[in-house]
């Protein structure tokens, strides 16, 4: 997670801070908070869910030579991948879904689960 964190700074600062301060600089405006966080949140779940549709892993993945994939073993589905980033976010933030993979007979993440993805490793 700590990588992949550093990865995306590259990827807020292109398609979110570049934009608000071209905003901020034309219009002499700043979005309200809500909206800033709506749009981060958007940027991330485009990057995450197209990355883990098109391939099964995100460039950080592909470090670490681990990938995302349904219960056939194929790139999750679009709706699937979507559904996994909605999910990630409150176990990423409560921190008991990922607590969850300890204790998890295949050592998944609760969103995994209930999303019908696995990490798998590939070598």
């Amino acid at each position: 997670m700590l990588y992949e964190s550093l990865l995306l700074t590259g990827v807020l600062a292109l398609f979110f801070l570049v934009p608000n301060m071209m905003v901020g600089m034309l219009w002499q405006v700043s979005l309200p908070g809500w909206a800033q966080w709506l749009n981060i949140v958007v940027v991330l779940g485009v990057y995450f869910v197209w990355h883990w549709h098109r391939t099964g892993q995100t460039l950080a993945m592909q470090t670490w030579h681990i990938r995302i994939v349904a219960e056939d073993g194929t790139p999750p589905s679009v709706r699937r991948a979507l559904i996994r980033y909605l999910l990630a976010w409150p176990a990423a933030l409560t921190v008991v879904g990922l607590l969850w993979a300890l204790f998890d007979r295949d050592r998944q993440f609760l969103h995994d689960r209930l999303a019908g993805t696995r990490i798998v490793f590939r070598r």
